[in-house]
């Protein structure tokens, strides 16, 4: 695997348009995605039983196995509860897309992020999908645009993008994603969109989405709130004319390894992007009875507002962790529980095999004022492990929640 500069536009086929359509103040706010060629697509959207129109849309067409052609992505307005007109705005946006680049209505997918409960401003929607589809480049730069054009409270864009080598080709996986707040396990509001020239299995796909999404976006938490909106979708369109990657190829692993590297980045970017936040959280467990014990604890005690309103003020109060996995739900025995706070700053155990170490305060502060911090938790010598992302819980969350619609 190679880390290349790019994001969405890297692999073969691939071009966006993105511009400033009136639904945000001055910023970019459209983003139009085309691609030369027929992709399959996989997907993964919100747990959230409230569920926007575009998210039924383009849930609709990944299980019907339809093949795709463009994504039309506007952000400012969520286009979510409101009724059938934003279902019909959901239509006609894809509609308006399929007619500006010469695909039918239902090889486009829409996606929306932003203000719940608002209806779309339809006018200036269509003629920023007009204006995206004029300006289609596949440069970096007009990667990056896209990338800004989804953007809600983010605070920069997030974009990766991969090599690998199949056979005697390579392949290249580029990606972008928005979210900032309103993140949680189980998705949240926060989209993610990755596409590919390689020739893939549609079901080996869609699985190798629904295991990455495990272990990354559901593993992150700013806030605890899951949206109505939150997507994960891929695109493969073959440009590569790579050999077949399936189930059963000799080049799956590499494959595999490639795309969940780049999604747990992203995952990781988004919680560095938290709302007000200022540090980043890793905890790690390991030694749990299961695979699944170890997320929910992780997950638990990563979501936990006690528990980073601690990292926010730098205090070691491993208490409110435990506590945290606690009530997750899963089983562990405290007497086998060992934490330990680790960053550049240094590291300290705060808890050894159930009891409390008399550790040094001031070192503990020092390494919990870092702006990355790694917690190790030892719960057992089970054989489950996982890791969790989160952040501190700051003033300026509140701050920047509190004048959202402002």
């Amino acid at each position: 695997m190679n880390i290349i500069e790019g994001g969405i536009t890297s692999a073969t086929g691939f071009s966006v348009g993105s511009t400033a359509c009136g639904i945000k103040k001055s910023k970019k706010d459209i983003t139009l995605l085309y691609s030369e060629y027929d992709c399959i697509v996989a997907g993964a959207f919100t747990q959230n039983v409230v569920r926007a129109a575009p998210v039924m849309w383009d849930e609709h067409i990944v299980h019907q196995h339809n093949t795709v052609r463009a994504l039309v992505v506007n952000s400012g307005n969520a286009n979510a509860c409101t009724g059938t007109q934003g279902e019909q705005d959901t239509k006609e946006m894809a509609l308006v897309a399929a007619t500006s680049v010469g695909v039918k209505q239902e090889e486009v997918l829409v996606c929306s992020t932003g203000v719940i409960g608002v209806p779309l401003p339809m006018q200036n929607i269509r003629q920023g999908i007009k204006e995206c589809s004029i300006n289609l480049k596949s440069s970096v730069e007009a990667g990056t645009s896209s990338a800004e054009a989804i953007l809600t409270t983010d605070t920069f864009t997030k974009e990766i993008a991969v090599t690998v080598e199949v056979g005697n080709t390579t392949v290249t996986i580029g990606a972008m994603a928005k979210g900032s707040g309103m993140i949680h396990p189980n998705m949240a509001t926060m989209l993610s969109f990755c596409t590919t020239d390689a020739n893939v299995d549609r079901s080996y796909l869609q699985q190798l989405v629904s295991k990455s999404v495990q272990e990354s976006y559901n593993m992150i938490s700013v806030d605890g709130d899951t949206s109505t909106n939150d997507t994960v979708l891929v695109f493969a369109n073959g440009a590569s004319n790579s050999p077949l990657i399936n189930h059963d190829s000799e080049y799956a692993p590499l494959f595999e390894e490639a795309f969940r590297y780049l999604h747990r980045e992203l995952a990781k970017q988004i919680i560095q992007d938290g709302e007000g936040a200022s540090k980043l959280i890793e905890l790690q467990i390991k030694g749990a009875a299961s695979l699944e014990d170890a997320r929910v604890m992780a997950k638990s005690a990563i979501s936990s507002n006690l528990v980073k309103t601690a990292f926010f003020g730098s205090d070691a109060n491993w208490g409110r962790l435990v506590c945290a996995m606690g009530y997750s739900g899963a089983f562990f025995d405290l007497a086998h529980v060992t934490l330990t706070y680790i960053s550049h700053a240094g590291m300290v155990v705060v808890l050894k095999e159930g009891e409390p170490i008399n550790f040094n305060e001031e070192l503990a502060k020092k390494i919990l004022d870092e702006k990355e911090i790694i917690v190790s938790l030892v719960v057992g010598d089970g054989p489950g492990e996982a890791t969790a992302w989160g952040c501190d819980l700051s003033y300026e969350y509140v701050r920047i929640n509190g004048e959202y619609r402002s």
